[in-house]
């Protein structure tokens, strides 16, 4: 049988990125492979020596790409990461850059950063299953999360790559595009010469073209088995998994001092948004009332993203619409930073421009100070309570961590730990459990239940799988695309 892939004995020269044991691993031809793992257990780790981001001792990865024409790794394998990048941007890429309209011209159109592609029927099939038509001469910056994700598979497949490793495809895609990516994919494995490798955290997301499956844990990575033989021994996750104690604990928190007491959180009247000839929200009412949990969806691109940078002041243009936070009308003399100190925030933007090479703990700690980064020095009741929220998400093992050094899951639980850390009247979450494994997921449902029993909290979350709402949800708003 054609490897297309082999390791022997295989030990990265750099002990940083080694795993605990010495690496053997064949992928033959025609097989179509899913790496699974808990969050921080490695699955990264070996895709990058899979692809000779990190040379071996001994030996070197061993590539048999026949038929192609080209032997060269960089050729024939394509990689698409957790953190997608807005084009050739992303090294200036900050947060709030995506609503403010006077850098959107510096930043490239969607047509410009597609390459050529010799399969004109691959090429149709792309374009016509990811909308690609109606966002090629779209700034890269406009993108939703579900847009741009649509935007880098696109990329790659016009590649026509031999090997395809993809970590997370399906995350941040609405269900009926989730459903299209998986017929596509099966069809290319079926037409095409073309070896597909998924990276999942999510692991009931596995498709039933996957032949086998690689599990990694804890640095050490797992005899190769079947996709049948995994299904039927993989565990399943308790209904809770959060401990009574640390229930308890988060329910019998103290309550600040210095709360908004108003019946109205949020308040949007005829709210429009337009980004050149395109208009995201037309005419919107909404009305978020202390203590409501809201569950907020819509396909890709329908604007679900920007109705919450309006309601975090995050977006330029807030200061336009009829928008009131906390019963005080934006506009009126108020401060946003204020406004700030009483909600908590996550979302995919948020962790796309945390490049911050702090510890652990000193990114949750900027979720006191609403910034990217801290600028000031923690003060021992802050790392007190910064180290409670670390403990309660599990991750305070992690505390003096390299933010940057964290798989992305655990980079998403500090992040979720940043939200709640100032204990926010208003939570509100945009795909909050991006990247997560099944156990964390779970977990973080668990909080966030917990938390929203607690008097006069009030929640927006965002979320493509319906699974993932908490039990506390009372209201939904559904956003259709203009």
């Amino acid at each position: 049988m054609q490897n297309i892939i082999a390791i022997e004995n295989g030990v990265t020269r750099n002990p940083v990125y080694r795993m605990r044991d010495p690496l053997n691993l064949r992928i033959g031809k025609g097989e179509h492979v899913a790496i699974v793992g808990p969050n921080g257990a490695g699955k990264s780790l070996l895709v990058d020596t899979i692809t000779g981001r990190y040379p071996l001792l001994m030996n070197e990865v061993m590539y048999d790409f026949s038929p192609s024409e080209s032997k060269m790794a960089c050729d024939n394998i394509k990689y698409i990461t957790f953190r997608d990048s807005y084009g050739d941007s992303d090294a200036t890429y900050y947060y709030q850059q995506r609503w403010n309209t006077h850098d959107i011209d510096d930043t490239p159109v969607v047509r410009d950063l597609l390459p050529s592609c010799r399969n004109e029927e691959l090429r149709k099939a792309l374009y016509g299953l990811f909308g690609v038509e109606e966002m090629l001469d779209k700034h890269i910056i406009l993108l939703s999360s579900g847009e741009l994700r649509k935007f880098q598979l696109t990329k790659a497949l016009l590649g026509g790559p031999r090997v395809l490793i993809m970590d997370n495809p399906f995350i941040g895609l609405d269900a009926k595009t989730r459903d299209q990516l998986r017929a596509l994919l099966r069809g290319l494995t079926e037409l095409a010469s073309l070896q597909v490798v998924l990276v999942l955290s999510k692991t009931d997301d596995i498709p039933d073209f996957i032949t086998h499956v690689i599990p990694v844990d804890d640095r050490r990575v797992e005899p190769m088995v079947s996709l049948r033989e995994y299904l039927d021994r993989c565990p399943e996750i308790p209904a809770h998994v959060l401990s009574e104690e640390k229930r308890r604990r988060i329910l019998e928190l103290p309550y600040a001092e210095n709360l908004y007491h108003t019946e109205r959180i949020v308040d949007l009247h005829k709210v429009s948004i337009r980004y050149g000839d395109r208009i995201i929200l037309k005419d919107l009412d909404w009305s978020v009332k202390c203590g409501e949990k809201w569950a907020l969806s819509g396909d890709n691109g329908s604007g679900k993203s920007t109705l919450l940078s309006l309601v975090c002041a995050d977006n330029p243009k807030s200061y336009a619409c009829n928008i009131s936070l906390f019963g005080k009308k934006r506009g009126s003399g108020e401060s946003i930073w204020e406004i700030k100190k009483h909600i908590g925030y996550v979302s995919p933007e948020m962790h796309r421009a945390y490049l911050k090479n702090l510890p652990a703990v000193d990114i949750v700690a900027s979720g006191l100070h609403d910034s990217i980064g801290l600028y000031r020095k923690m003060r021992d009741e802050d790392r007190e309570r910064c180290e409670w929220w670390m403990d309660i998400f599990g991750i305070a093992g992690l505390k003096d961590r390299s933010f940057l050094q964290l798989s992305s899951g655990e980079q998403r639980m500090v992040l979720l730990a940043r939200a709640f850390v100032k204990d926010p009247e208003l939570l509100i979450l945009d795909e909050p459990l991006h990247g997560l494994d099944m156990w964390n997921r779970r977990l973080v449902k668990d909080i966030i239940e917990a938390f929203c029993e607690r008097r006069d909290k009030t929640m927006i979350m965002v979320t493509h799988y319906k699974e993932e709402l908490p039990d506390v949800i009372t209201h939904s708003l559904y956003l259709r695309r203009n």
